[in-house]
């Protein structure tokens, strides 16, 4: 599907815009945050019809799909579609959360309300409030969070720790998981009840091996956004740099694909980028490639063996902490480390001040 003809679609399903906004044509990119959803793939913009079609309710949403297909770009467009746009949209990555401050996180506390309540402080709901509470990775919720979150979808109320007084929650919950939820479930992992009360509206988003004909599109849009952003002057996908991509499983889906292309551009000093510019899967960096044909036998196989992991390191925590933003708790799950151990190497690198 064209991109003129997904935007008619749309405009047929929102109806006519009011007299104060801009036409949908202009606005739909810039305003609802549809720029960074690029495909037309079929299977793609189907989710996007289910998108502006959901934004327009005020009923829970439940997003599903593999790690890195773009599920929290999905939430932002949800709520910019919806009623509640005028007011803030509040991520919450779940795993980050541990269960001994959940409710003060969550609901907030009075002063006084525990050892450390030195002052009283606002939970997520309470910063949402007139807006939309986003709840990545809601599969990680121990049972007693679950619990607890389901209270506040079935009564609307929540109490902040240390008060008497209930609060009347005025918040939309959009969820997420890379999970199957209906097989936790099923596993007495995930509480039916918490499940049912999430899974009231559903988009599932394909991952990138089921939409082929979209990594070109993709990619270029990264090319070319990631250029601008970072004075890299204009620089083109080579015909077999883009059959490089096309032929490659992406497991990572979009973020991966963002990352390679963000690689590829650094790397590639002139115009044009190459398919030798590209590293994916297990490919070796073209920097590093480089560098080990360099040092030759000048240094025993034990320092470069050295030299060569140090140089792996860097670049992997680095590349961790901008795509997650910084976020160390996330940097460290995707990594597979303890968040100590995972902050350790990060400072060992000097990457946490710049990435903080």
């Amino acid at each position: 599907m064209r991109g003129d003809e997904l935007y008619f679609r749309l405009h047929r399903l929102l109806g006519p815009p009011a007299a104060a906004r801009a036409p949908i044509h202009d606005s739909l990119a810039a305003e609802i945050g549809f720029q960074q959803l690029v495909g037309e793939e079929p299977v793609f913009v189907d989710a996007l019809l289910r998108l502006a079609q959901f934004g327009l309710s005020d009923a829970a949403v439940l997003l599903t799909g593999e790690t890195g297909t773009g599920k929290e770009l999905c939430a932002r467009a949800v709520h910019w579609l919806s009623r509640r746009r005028g007011g803030p949209f509040v991520p919450v990555e779940c795993g980050g959360i541990p269960e001994h401050i959940f409710e003060s996180e969550f609901f907030g506390h009075l002063r006084g309300a525990f050892t450390d309540a030195r002052t009283e402080q606002k939970g997520l709901v309470a910063v949402a409030r007139g807006g939309t509470l986003f709840l990545d990775e809601v599969d990680s919720l121990s049972p007693g969070m679950q619990g607890k979150l389901l209270r506040l979808l079935q009564e609307q109320t929540y109490r902040p720790l240390g008060s008497e007084q209930y609060c009347q929650a005025d918040v939309r919950i959009v969820a997420a998981s890379n999970c199957d939820l209906g097989a936790l479930v099923r596993q007495q992992r995930f509480r039916s009840d918490l499940y049912f009360r999430l899974d009231v509206l559903r988009v599932h988003l394909p991952p990138l091996r089921e939409r082929k004909g979209d990594v070109a599109r993709l990619a270029r849009h990264f090319a070319a956004e990631i250029c601008a952003r970072d004075g890299l002057g204009r620089k083109t996908l080579t015909p077999a740099a883009v059959r490089k991509l096309e032929t490659y499983a992406w497991p990572g889906n979009v973020r991966e694909l963002h990352n390679a292309v963000h690689r590829a551009a650094l790397c590639a000093a002139g115009g044009d980028i190459l398919p030798r510019h590209l590293t994916l899967g297990e490919e070796r960096p073209l920097a590093e490639a480089d560098s080990a044909s360099r040092s030759g036998s000048d240094e025993t196989f034990r320092a470069g063996k050295r030299r060569a992991i140090e140089s792996f390191e860097r670049a992997y925590v680095q590349q961790l902490l901008h795509t997650f933003s910084g976020n160390m708790t996330r940097a460290a799950r995707e990594a597979g480390k303890d968040r100590r151990a995972f902050g350790r190497l990060a400072k060992k690198y000097g990457l946490t001040q710049s990435h903080a």
